[in-house]
């Protein structure tokens, strides 16, 4: 906390430090089990309006700058960040500012969608140097708040963020990102990128534009690649052929990962692929995509993250703020467990 901390008052410090610990503590993010970890003497709820008040202001400018300092010793000089969106669901929520309507992904199926009120989380991990996923820029936000512009924005602010703390890193995103905006946003930014594709996609292929899905077709995996996805293990097969995207017409490589799903997984990259091992790269880096979705679960599962009951965005957000803390907090601890037995038998 102190590290965070070290240009703040010194309510303020003790504030950081209570939420800290009590959110690791208490294992939730609501106020009244935070405040009873912290056992201090006044009356509970005079606590819980002590730290209500805090989250109303919102996010320190400077703790998220110590803070994000902090994450990028942890991390490699180019590291990989992976970028995905979940959603936060408030079923019975009347009272929360600009409550929206967001995929309920636990109740939804391959066959059906399922909407609830709730908001989305738009979430930026970096990998740090012993492969652990930590976050620099999480929102929550609603296409109902004032002065929304767009989802792609948020995503913009985020890659943004990613590439000004570490100036060159490899993004990694799923389907939803399929989008000509973001490819030119990362030709903008300098950045490396590998992103799945849907099947609609059309890629510059021998002076025509020629389906994604044709190309699949056309093809089969060379390299073999083992691999342990779902808990499973899997033999994948893999190919690639440099392309062009409708972006713009710079070279990119289309990878095929035959094996894994019904339909060919159908990776692009403008990373550079001179033999098999950079094709097998590529595939690995996309299938790191898991440790985010682990880092999204674990939130809502030790945390009780869908559980908050502050009502502002503006706290909801600060509150945020404070389990990425407390979860950077392990990810820093995980790094040393390996050789202090101390730490091991307390984690």
């Amino acid at each position: 906390s102190k590290k965070i901390t070290s240009k703040m008052s010194a309510p303020d410090k003790k504030f950081f430090a209570d939420m800290t610990y009590g959110i690791l503590a208490s294992q939730s993010c609501l106020l009244t089990k935070i405040s009873h970890v912290l056992r201090e003497e006044q009356k509970k709820i005079y606590t819980v309006d002590r730290l209500s008040d805090h989250l109303k202001g919102g996010i320190d400018s400077n703790a998220q700058t110590a803070y994000l300092n902090y994450v990028r010793k942890m991390a490699p000089t180019e590291p990989v960040i992976h970028i995905d969106d979940s959603d936060v669901v408030k079923p019975e929520g009347y009272h929360f500012e600009a409550l929206g309507t967001v995929r309920d992904g636990s109740r939804s199926t391959k066959d059906k969608n399922v909407y609830s009120k709730g908001y989305h989380v738009t979430e930026a991990c970096v990998l740090t140097d012993s492969k652990h996923p930590v976050s620099i820029y999480s929102k929550i936000h609603s296409s109902d708040e004032k002065g929304f512009v767009s989802a792609n924005n948020i995503t913009f602010e985020a890659m943004e963020r990613g590439a000004k703390l570490f100036k060159k890193a490899t993004f990694v995103m799923d389907r939803g990102y399929d989008d000509n905006k973001i490819f030119q946003k990362m030709w903008d930014l300098d950045q490396d990128f590998v992103i799945r594709l849907t099947q609609k996609r059309k890629l510059f292929f021998h002076g025509r534009w020629t389906a994604a899905t044709r190309l699949c077709n056309e093809r089969k995996g060379k390299v073999k690649m083992k691999l342990f996805y779902k808990g499973k293990d899997h033999e994948a097969y893999l190919s690639h052929v440099k392309v062009q995207l409708t972006a713009a017409k710079k070279n990119v490589y289309l990878v095929l990962v035959y094996g894994i799903t019904e339909h060919p997984m159908m990776l692009v990259t403008n990373k550079a692929i001179k033999n098999k091992e950079d094709v097998i790269a590529v595939a690995k880096l996309y299938f790191s995509r898991w440790r985010i979705e682990e880092y999204f679960r674990a939130k809502k599962q030790i945390f009780d993250f869908e559980n908050f009951r502050v009502r502002s965005l503006k706290s909801i957000n600060a509150l945020n703020f404070h389990i990425t803390i407390a979860m950077a907090f392990l990810a820093h601890m995980t790094r040393k467990v390996e050789t202090n037995e101390l730490l091991k038998s307390i984690l």
